[in-house]
């Protein structure tokens, strides 16, 4: 782990990609619930390391988006750290929260725009 990329307690910081809009609504109905929980069971979450694969895969162009920093102590629900999809680098695992993500357990949200091409570039 990147110690660049861990919180206060040493924890890999983990993130979750979603629009402002779907921000704004978890914030008035305290946790995020996306519309692929109940197909999925899980909540999509990265890595700094990592959040531009997911992001170029269902975000290219989108200039609405943010990234919530995540506790990964007050989540609540387990975390668990499985493979992506077959064209992600091999061995790569990344988050899934298996329930959802209260407002309390983020830490911090940024604006998260894509470049002039509109891809996301791999965070450092």
């Amino acid at each position: 782990m990147n110690s660049e990329h861990a919180n206060a307690d040493g924890a890999e910081v983990l993130v979750h990609i979603c629009s402002r809009g779907e921000w704004r609504a978890a914030e008035r109905d305290g946790s995020r619930v996306p519309d692929t929980f109940s197909a999925d069971g899980f909540i999509h979450l990265s890595t700094l390391a990592q959040v531009h694969l997911p992001a170029n895969r269902l975000f290219t162009g989108r200039t609405d988006l943010v990234l919530l920093r995540v506790e990964p102590g007050a989540l609540g629900s387990p975390v668990r750290w499985e493979p992506g999809i077959p064209t992600d680098p091999g061995s790569m695992l990344f988050p899934h929260l298996y329930g959802p993500l209260p407002v309390s357990a983020v830490a911090g949200v940024e604006i998260y725009l894509p470049d002039a091409e509109g891809t996301f570039p791999a965070r450092q």
